[in-house]
């Protein structure tokens, strides 16, 4: 195997100056530079990326945290923010907070103890606790607004507003919003934007819950909507939106016909169920590799990034849970 020491000796110069090339590339003298890469390339030559990270000061690793790897939300985040990091030649550290507030900064912290920046995605975690980790490593947070602190938010209020104009088009004229956790900024502004678009296109809004954002608490909301009367219902995300369904159906009731069902995410279950959801797509990859391209710049450029921020648009995809509204 080809080491460091062939490829000075080839290149005429000492094993410091091979080495400054691959960490410190800005400190060597152009061609010096350029001779040294082109026998390395000629020699076959890959330099230990553990040895260049220790290097640079740096551990070559970057944290994510993600409220529940068991949802299917958040399988293609941790796929999109994977595939981005090993063309940077990083690893990643997942973490699964569970939906609880207090083992998510416990999570985030001991993270920081290991990696150069962290990814927390849709944070429960108080501003305070974020901002205490902004202080230790390079942060940004996906689906949270915090000032100071850089941000990437899907921005529920053009995907909502397209599902109640949906609904109202199939004359509901009384729709419920089955809501999500009631602290979570995702759920804040996606109630916000159901109460917003309900009274633009003049529909008649009911509130279910809080619930938290499972299939089983859809199932116990199922009951409710019936309850309410509404023909049409917008939930806070796909996998509650799902046990709604289970529960109507159980009751005989038939979804798209008798009481319309929209999620919000779209999982990738969400067109194979029966029948098939329509629910708000949520760029929710996109988001996460947006997230990791910003850190690796503040990683490798430190200093002020407070001030960054993005929006993504989400958008409704109609399938056949929904319907006119029943006579």
């Amino acid at each position: 195997m080809t080491t460091i020491a062939d490829v000075a000796t080839r290149a005429g110069v000492s094993k410091a100056t091979v080495s400054r090339v691959f960490s410190r590339p800005q400190t060597v003298r152009p061609e010096t530079r350029d001779r040294v890469l082109a026998t390395a390339r000629d020699l076959s030559f890959q330099p230990s990326r553990i040895a260049r990270s220790l290097a640079r000061g740096r551990t070559g690793s970057i944290g994510l945290v993600v409220p529940d790897v068991a949802n299917p939300y958040f399988g293609p985040v941790i796929k999109a923010v994977q595939r981005e990091a090993r063309r940077q030649e990083l690893t990643v550290f997942t973490a699964d907070s569970d939906e609880f507030d207090a083992d998510e900064f416990t999570l985030s912290s001991t993270l920081a103890l290991q990696a150069d920046g962290l990814i927390l995605f849709s944070p429960r975690m108080p501003d305070e606790a974020v901002l205490e980790l902004c202080d230790r490593l390079p942060v940004v947070v996906v689906n949270r607004d915090i000032p100071g602190v850089p941000g990437v938010i899907i921005s529920s209020d053009e995907g909502v507003d397209q599902a109640v104009e949906h609904l109202a088009a199939l004359r509901h004229q009384r729709i419920a919003y089955i809501s999500g956790p009631s602290g979570t900024y995702s759920n804040r502004a996606r109630a916000a934007a159901v109460q917003a678009a309900a009274e633009k296109f003049a529909v008649e809004l009911v509130v279910l819950g809080p619930f938290e954002p499972f299939f089983t608490s859809g199932i116990r909301a199922g009951d409710l909507l019936i309850a309410s009367g509404a023909t049409g219902a917008i939930a806070y995300n796909d996998l509650l939106a799902l046990g709604v369904i289970q529960l109507l159906t159980d009751r005989g009731l038939k979804v798209g016909s008798d009481i319309s069902v929209v999620g919000f995410d779209d999982i990738w279950l969400a067109p194979m169920t029966r029948p098939p959801l329509t629910t708000v797509h949520a760029p929710a990859p996109a988001a996460a590799a947006t997230a990791l391209r910003w850190l690796i710049e503040m990683i490798n450029e430190p200093g002020p990034h407070g001030d960054r921020a993005a929006r993504l648009t989400c958008e409704l995809m109609v399938r056949s849970s929904t319907g006119p509204a029943p006579s």
